[in-house]
């Protein structure tokens, strides 16, 4: 069986500076400028960093026990020069903790939820995000006009 490998999202303006993205399962999510608490481009994509691989260290650690912290800060430096609008210095910071016992007495689900947690950041960062993959390597991005 093949998997289809295509994604795509919709993003149509509502009204100046705001948008809404639509997945294809319907899902939505608005966006703008920052001229109020939604979230700007720039911020999702930060939020698509840190939750790319948010989800890759939860299933890897969370089968074993249920962390009683799981946050990721995701930051980076936007600059202008010669290349442009970008940013730099990107990194995500992990804060997870786990229970001292695993709820039958003997720590060991937790213990091992913790023993797996730094592998489980490399791997995510080093293979299996998507997102910070894309990122890292680089791929063209190209920008059309169709007739409406």
């Amino acid at each position: 069986m093949s998997e289809n490998t295509a994604r795509s999202v919709t993003v149509e303006r509502t009204s100046t500076g705001h948008f809404v993205a639509t997945n294809t399962r319907g899902g939505t999510i608005s966006f703008g400028t920052g001229s109020d608490s939604e979230f700007t481009p720039v911020e999702l994509l930060l939020t698509a960093l840190g939750g790319c691989t948010a989800v890759d260290v939860d299933l890897a650690t969370s089968r074993h026990a249920e962390p009683t912290t799981f946050s990721v800060e995701v930051s980076g430096n936007k600059i202008n020069d010669e290349l442009g609008n970008r940013l730099t210095d990107l990194a995500v910071t992990f804060t997870v903790t786990f229970p001292d016992g695993d709820g039958d007495g003997d720590g060991e689900g937790a213990d091992r939820a913790r023993t797996i947690l730094p592998r489980a950041v490399k791997t995510s960062h080093d293979r299996l995000c998507t997102v910070s993959r894309t990122v890292e390597i680089g791929t063209p991005v190209t920008a059309t006009i169709e007739d409406a």
